[in-house]
């Protein structure tokens, strides 16, 4: 027989990653009585933190989008501050210097000032000057977080405004890797989300990294009165009729619950259904693979000085699951320590490489084959930093990679796929 809690909560949520532990500040702040459930022993989903060497280490994040300054109290961040009750120095943001999106033909150089990456791409395209600002403007009044909006295709779309096959996929570039769970194309709602977060506001990141920000979210929630249960799991949902009563526990425990709110996933929170419905979208196929490399001196001595880089060295831009491993023609180069006033900790001297990875062939592999596979891509990395940033490798001092593997292990997502199914419900 399960046991059941005595406990009845207004409302349990079912994951502590940053959008679950926003959601129990505002339902906490306001009077209910809520649980956070989470199955690993640290808080934060995907943007979180580990020990190694004595130190700990940020997971996930490169960069806060949506940068504002102060004076902008429209802007998204400033909204969302104000929502949680929370002051910009809270956080502790450092500013983009400045980041770039790299081709073999083209680099683009991007600041939290839209007037420098539109400049940059007059110079670099200049026959795609009118183009390239009609497409903005189209972007700025477009309503993309209309529910019941139309899908309508990104590559359609900018087709109809740029000639340039080469600044097309420059574009997506930053925004498929930030945020597409679509192979080659994206939803154009989506798209713009993406390109206003990006290149209309901007870049930021926690001068400590996640973890100081995660323990100022989890203080918020606390002081509220919200409760975090960690390494403890949902298993399934309890129902009664149509109605969802609350929750059981990886142990047994039943909790009940008005209501359930829960922040795995659209197919991973239908697994959790007993009977469980049949899947009415696809599982999403796109993994990423990160490696991190610790140098023993900032990024900056050995001349990289861009604080992100979307690159490619293809000819074409080719954002789908790839036939082997990992591609290695496209990805994220990302320096932690070149934002404005630097970051604090490893951080300063780290360079992190993502790319696309296939996560079928990550699963298949046994424990032994897995680590050598791991070493193998990492040494190729590394190989790929070296030609450009000679003398690099004599400075790597430590390096971690994780992959599909990781992700599903950590986050319950299936495939290990980050951005979940390529269906996305909008309500």
């Amino acid at each position: 027989m399960p046991s059941v809690s005595h406990h009845t909560y207004d409302t349990v949520i079912i994951g502590a990653g940053l959008s679950g532990l926003a959601a129990g500040i505002r339902l906490a702040h306001y009077g209910q009585r809520v649980v956070i459930l989470e199955r690993h022993h640290f808080p934060g989903g995907l943007n979180s933190f580990y020990r190694r060497g004595g130190e700990w280490i940020s997971l996930g994040l490169h960069a806060v989008t949506n940068f504002a300054p102060r004076e902008n109290r429209r802007a998204p961040l400033s909204r969302l501050l104000r929502q949680l009750r929370l002051r910009r120095e809270d956080l502790d943001l450092c500013p983009q210097s400045f980041s770039l999106v790299t081709t073999p033909d083209a680099s683009l150089r991007f600041t939290n000032d839209f007037a420098d990456f539109a400049g940059d791409v007059d110079r670099v395209f200049p026959a795609e000057a009118d183009g390239f600002h009609a497409l903005v403007e189209h972007i700025r009044n477009y309503d993309s977080l209309a529910l019941d909006a139309e899908h309508e295709s990104s590559r359609d779309v900018l087709g109809r405004f740029l000639a340039s096959a080469d600044l097309v996929d420059a574009l997506f570039q930053p925004i498929m890797y930030y945020g597409n769970a679509c192979e080659r194309d994206m939803d154009f709602g989506q798209f713009c989300v993406m390109f206003q977060s990006i290149f209309l506001e901007g870049f930021c990141r926690p001068r400590r990294g996640m973890r100081p920000v995660i323990k100022t979210l989890l203080d918020r929630y606390r002081s509220s009165g919200g409760e975090l249960r960690l390494r403890c799991g949902a298993r399934a949902l309890l129902t009664e009729g149509d109605a969802v009563q609350g929750v059981e526990l990886d142990d047994g425990t039943q909790i009940q619950a008005r209501r359930v709110l829960s922040c795995a996933g659209y197919l991973e929170t239908l697994g959790l259904c007993q009977p469980q419905p049949p899947a009415d979208r696809p599982e999403g196929q796109l993994g990423y693979a990160e490696t991190m490399f610790i140098l023993d001196c900032e990024p900056k001595t050995l001349g990289h000085e861009s604080c992100i880089e979307f690159f490619r060295t293809s000819p074409r831009f080719d954002y789908r699951v790839p036939t082997e491993l990992l591609d290695p023609t496209s990805g994220v180069l990302c320096a932690p320590g070149n934002f404005q006033t630097g970051t604090e900790g490893t951080e300063r001297n780290q360079l992190r490489v993502t790319q696309l990875a296939s996560p079928a062939p990550w699963f298949a592999l046994a424990p032994d084959a897995y680590a050598e596979a791991k070493r193998v891509a990492m040494d190729r990395q590394l190989a790929w930093l070296e030609a450009r940033l000679p003398g690099v490798a004599a400075h790597v001092v430590d390096r971690d990679m994780f992959t599909p593997v990781t992700v599903r292990r950590f986050s319950g997502h299936r495939n290990g796929s980050i951005y979940g199914s390529p269906t996305k419900q909008r309500d």
